[in-house]
């Protein structure tokens, strides 16, 4: 009796799947530290902040020397990047508290209408959700160690995701990333700078997010109703 329930559960435990796919499997992030995203591929991101700038307010010298720049910039890297425009949607409630905050302090009752009339035409904005949209800039810098950029990043799509689903984080894998991290790092950094350095030239200033503003990031990405739930909060 005790050898068939030992071999019972044995077929019960076969029966579960290994590996779940729940989010933390399905994302080919391991861990973010030091401002730097580690892949389970053993791969290294860096994100860049990028402001813009309006083309449509310089003239055509101005616009000429942008273009050229931008296609030097582009020419001179010996690496790839990925550049990233996201839509987000504008909150306007902190606005909102602000300026409902100086029309109470209003004592001329003209303005004080006018006051209110601008208010509840930014209220009926705000309230009709994805109407307003400021845009984001952003560059993602890859290292791989060896500088195996091409082959890394240039896999099939259901290649990356096969080896997303089918990459397990042991001791050992964990404690060799963190041993060549360092090294790596730094030549991450070494290009990071360089591009920041590229984008000056052109007048654009560029920053490195930090390891809490690409936690924000991320989780605004994949839980955007969430994250402005708590934004609010």
């Amino acid at each position: 009796m005790a050898l068939f329930n030992l071999w019972e559960q044995t077929q019960i435990q076969k029966t579960k799947p290994e590996n779940m796919f729940n989010t933390e499997t399905m994302l080919p992030i391991s861990e973010i530290k030091s401002d730097t995203l580690i892949l389970k591929d053993w791969g290294l991101r860096s994100i860049l902040k990028v402001e813009w700038i309006n083309l449509d307010l310089k003239n055509s010298d101005e616009i000429w020397i942008v273009l050229e720049q931008y296609k030097r910039f582009l020419n001179w890297l010996w690496f790839p990047i990925q550049i990233v425009v996201r839509n987000n949607y504008l909150d306007l409630s902190k606005y909102l508290n602000y300026v409902e905050k100086n029309i109470s302090q209003i004592t001329n009752p003209i303005l004080k209408e006018s006051g209110n009339s601008y208010f509840t035409f930014l209220q009926n904005i705000d309230s009709k959700q994805w109407l307003i949209y400021e845009k984001s800039f952003y560059i993602v810098v890859p290292y791989y160690e060896g500088e195996k950029d091409e082959s890394s990043i240039k896999k099939s799509w259901i290649t990356k995701i096969l080896d997303t689903l089918n990459a397990k984080d042991d001791v050992e894998k964990i404690v060799a990333r963190y041993r060549s991290f360092q090294k790596n790092k730094d030549m991450l950094d070494t290009r990071c700078n360089l591009v920041i350095d590229g984008l000056w030239g052109m007048w654009i200033n560029a920053e490195k997010l930090s390891t809490p503003e690409i936690i924000s990031l991320l989780f605004n990405y994949y839980n955007p109703l969430l994250h402005n739930a708590q934004s609010k909060m």
